[in-house]
């Protein structure tokens, strides 16, 4: 979707009275579509799903971003606590069993904004992964949310493109080779062609379960 047509849809929903939050990880990927929203004249929230494992340079960023582009961010946080996170040996459970991790501190802290909200926003791209390339613009959820996938169509230099042209920090990490950031344990740099190599290396994962779990099939 172009960025006009993007404002169009937002316009549609909050006329139609609909209750619109955006997740965003804070990378600098997510930029581009946090500035078009912030122009948009839509009021919305912004979800940033602190798991406790993120890097710093992450949390920085986010503030960076919230302040330079007027967001109201949330600091969503598991309801179950890191001393409940730990397997029988002891060891949290990024290191011996990370889809569960990824569900008690990704899609379970989701899912409440999910029946509170009308509109998810995200900014999956088509081009990111196979699963996300299966996907439409619009999709229901479990819950009662509709998710909403604006830039599915855009490509990695349309995100490059749009950035330089409105002067947007990337993510500090970026020139370290880190061009998908997640949470630290599971993040490795990566100087690819595929900008999700380093997420995961060595585990037969590519997803965190926000775009498996809370999507109907």
């Amino acid at each position: 979707m172009k960025e006009d047509q993007i404002i169009g849809k937002l316009l549609e929903y909050q006329a139609s009275g609909f209750k619109i939050f955006i997740s965003s990880s804070f990378q600098t990927h997510s930029i581009p579509l946090l500035h078009i929203m912030s122009n948009s004249g839509v009021s919305f929230d912004v979800v940033f799903i602190n798991t406790g494992f993120h890097f710093p340079e992450t949390i920085e960023y986010r503030d960076q971003i919230a302040g330079l582009l007027q967001l109201k961010v949330i600091d969503a946080h598991s309801p179950t606590p890191k001393h409940l996170q730990k397997d029988a040996k002891g060891q949290f459970y990024f290191m011996s069993d990370p889809d569960y991790c990824c569900y008690l501190n990704k899609t379970k802290t989701l899912e409440p904004f999910l029946m509170e909200y009308d509109i998810w926003v995200n900014g999956i791209r088509a081009d990111q992964n196979p699963n996300r390339a299966k996907m439409s613009v619009e999709a229901s959820t479990p819950q009662r949310a509709t998710r909403f996938h604006p830039i599915l169509d855009w490509t990695t230099r349309e995100i490059y493109e749009y950035r330089k042209a409105h002067h947007l920090p990337a993510h500090p990490l970026e020139k370290q080779g880190f061009f998908s950031i997640g949470c630290k344990p599971c993040t490795r740099n990566a100087y690819s062609a595929d900008e999700r190599s380093g997420r995961w290396q060595g585990m037969n994962k590519t997803e965190c379960g926000l775009h498996t779990d809370l999507i109907n099939k």
